[in-house]
């Protein structure tokens, strides 16, 4: 094995199980040499429809050039995805993507069972050499008639690579050239229309496989930013584009189709047409879809219209308004970020003033903590420009919050003030379903293909290839996969095992890294000079045990003590399963109590049930189990509480919305059961 070939975490384990089980004779490797796997991996890709190059003429100035497109065509791919076994019971034929499903299923042909196959298109240009010289355009589909955790998923029914365009070069004597511009336009759709061809066809006729399915498209017209309508929605002039209060029409393919028509006719009154609506004089490929307008199926996106678009210029002003404040205020602020809580999946930050991100979950995460870290800095009196956008930030958190929600309810939609995201939320469902986030996260792995997989010439073929054999072996996992299932459960018989059992532990709690070495009562009481939370430890939990355990069931004959070397078994970590408020499913916190994680102090805050009638805020102190003679083994948690009263009411609080807790002294700090998590 290369030195340079590294297996980290499960990798490892698989690897030397597999090495063991080769030695033992329990399996056998028939590839000898890398031809023997190129060839295997071939034959894997087989099963699905491979990649096709094409030459596409196009005419510029009279000359004729011609460009390649390299396609899966997308029909090609739904077909794979029909056909398949394991995503058919997953597949969704009714409405579940808001009124405009229901509105494509009603314009559908009065044929019995016809219902809509929908998907959508992302095609972004991506720079897979550190230098940014080279340049691709890889375009990706996803099905939208599947749940959205396999839609947006990795596996098999997740988002696929199904074609990969040229880029004109650049020319700095023709970039301001409309001529120039117009090529660039010409040639994108007229490729695209390689992975659309047989799309077309069926979008007029339908397809019998066991259903007829229409196709539903995303994708604007041909128009520009700097144009007088630049909005692909509506017809808002650009000088309007601020005032959300004030409605517009909303744009049609079949406006546009005439302005080109009347440009063919009569370039001068065409132009006229064409501006007022913010168009170019170019045909969209996707006009040849029926049933569908690509205005009326463009969605918010949240990473590209909120976190890296809004947030952006958000943080932007942000960091002027603190410059103005000077050194001091900017070192601040940059403290109170460093300094915020931690928790599981959100970015931390030392520094943010000279760092610039194009990550935009680092956008959406700084955004979370710039508000509490503005709060106490840009004061009313000390900038009052900070202070008014500090409201303008707290604004967009609650914007943002309530669109993320994955369910979507009539008093959800009434929190949001904006009529055009109602009106946008409203009709195409909750925003996970047409997020571009999982799009963005493709391009590291084709990056990553380009610097290791490739000669670097002639590199979409390349690249396409490796990516269709990453794909073969996800179809190839799941029917392995469902192989070892068939053979599990047939041995099993008739001891099968009920289906609604899911969590792997009982309750929804559970306990993990535990410490290698058991404490003492008395190695708890030394650390009261350092933490006064752990201050007549020994005393609190024994009035709590005797007070608590009778409340739970256990009859106690006599008063419970715990000696000095009474050993208890400390824990640092904390699973707790509940039931989401926002779509009613399990959803997994994972809650952490250790003074040195990766270095650093982390002690989780969480939410437990006090009393029938009380829940409040708590954070971790000390996780642990011990056993206590003739009754068994307890799991209990020492909390700070967050029940400290609070003089008056702050104007800021209801200025920006928030809910102030305050924590008691840590002397103060409770016993409570582990089962006390909500």
């Amino acid at each position: 094995m290369p030195q340079n070939f590294h297996f980290f975490g499960a990798e490892n384990w698989v690897c030397l199980s597999l090495i063991t089980r080769i030695s033992e004779g329990c399996a056998e490797i028939n590839l000898k040499n890398e031809v023997d796997l190129s060839k295997a991996w071939d034959n894997a890709a087989a099963e699905l429809t491979l990649f096709s190059k094409h030459e596409v003429p196009v005419t510029y100035k009279r000359d004729e050039q011609v460009y390649k497109v390299h396609a899966w065509p997308i029909w090609d791919w739904v077909l794979d995805l029909l056909d398949d076994p394991l995503l058919a019971p997953h597949l969704v034929w009714d409405a579940c993507c808001g009124d405009r499903w229901w509105d494509i299923q009603s314009s559908l042909p009065d044929i019995d069972g016809a219902v809509p196959f929908c998907f959508i298109l992302y095609a972004d240009k991506t720079k897979p050499s550190s230098h940014g010289t080279v340049k691709g355009y890889p375009v990706v589909v996803r099905c939208t008639n599947l749940p959205s955790h396999i839609q947006n998923g990795e596996g098999f029914g997740g988002g696929r690579v199904v074609g990969w365009l040229p880029i004109v070069p650049e020319d700095a004597g023709k970039e301001d050239k409309l001529g120039y511009m117009n090529l660039k336009r010409v040639v994108w759709h007229k490729l695209f229309f390689k992975l659309l061809e047989l799309a077309t066809q069926y979008s007029k006729t339908g397809y019998s496989h066991k259903c007829h399915n229409n196709i539903l498209c995303m994708m604007s017209l041909i128009r520009g930013r700097g144009g007088k309508c630049p909005c692909p929605v509506c017809l808002v002039p650009l000088a309007e584009l601020h005032d959300l209060s004030k409605t517009y029409p909303l744009r049609s393919v079949d406006e546009a189709k005439e302005a080109l028509r009347v440009y063919g006719l009569s370039k001068a009154q065409g132009e006229e047409l064409l501006k007022a609506l913010g168009l170019q004089p170019v045909e969209n490929i996707f006009w040849i879809i029926l049933y569908s307008d690509s205005h009326d199926v463009l969605s918010l996106d949240r990473l590209h219209s909120l976190h890296t678009g809004l947030w952006k210029h958000l943080l932007g002003e942000l960091k002027k308004i603190l410059a103005s404040l000077g050194r001091e205020a900017e070192a601040a602020f940059e403290k109170l970020i460093a300094n915020f809580p931690r928790w599981c999946n959100l970015n931390h930050f030392k520094s943010i003033i000279n760092i610039l991100f194009t990550d935009g979950n680092k956008y959406q995460d700084l955004s979370k903590q710039s508000l509490y870290a503005g709060l106490s800095i840009l004061m009313p009196r000390a900038s009052p420009e900070g202070y008014q956008l500090l409201h303008v930030i707290s604004s967009y958190l609650q914007l943002d919050s309530w669109i993320g929600l994955d369910v979507h309810t009539e008093s959800m939609l009434a929190a949001i003030e904006a009529e055009l995201l109602i009106f946008d939320t409203e009709l195409k469902g909750v925003a996970h379903n047409y997020s571009t986030r999982p799009n963005e996260k493709m391009h590291g792995p084709l990056k990553d293909t380009y610097h290791h997989r490739t000669n670097g010439k002639d590199i979409a073929m390349q690249i396409l290839r490796v990516d269709h054999h990453q794909f073969a072996s996800k179809l190839l996992r799941e029917r392995v996969n469902m192989v070892n299932e068939h053979n599990w459960l047939r041995a099993l018989g008739n001891d099968l095992p009920d289906e609604d059992v899911a969590v792997a532990f009982n309750g929804h709690v559970k306990l993990g890294s535990p410490t290698p070495h058991p404490l003492s009562i008395l190695n708890l009481e030394n650390r009261g000079p350092a933490d006064r939370a752990f201050q007549a430890f020994q005393r609190k939990f024994t009035e709590f045990t005797n007070h608590s355990l009778p409340t739970y069931g256990h009859q106690l004959t006599s008063w419970l003590t715990f000696p000095a070397d009474f050993q208890i078994h400390e824990h640092h970590y904390l699973k707790v399963n509940y039931e989401s408020m926002v779509d009613w499913k399990q959803v997994t916190d994972h809650l952490w109590c250790n003074l040195r994680f990766h270095g650093l102090p982390w002690f989780d805050h969480a939410l437990i049930q006090l009393t029938a009638e009380e829940t409040i805020f708590t954070r971790l102190v000390f996780l642990f189990r011990c056993c206590i003679s003739n009754l068994g083994s307890f799991e209990f948690v020492l909390v700070q509480l967050y029940t400290a009263r609070i003089n008056g009411a702050c104007r800021m609080d209801h200025f920006f919305k928030l809910t102030r807790v305050k924590a008691v002294p840590r002397a103060s700090s409770i016993f409570v059961p582990l089962n006390s998590f909500i």
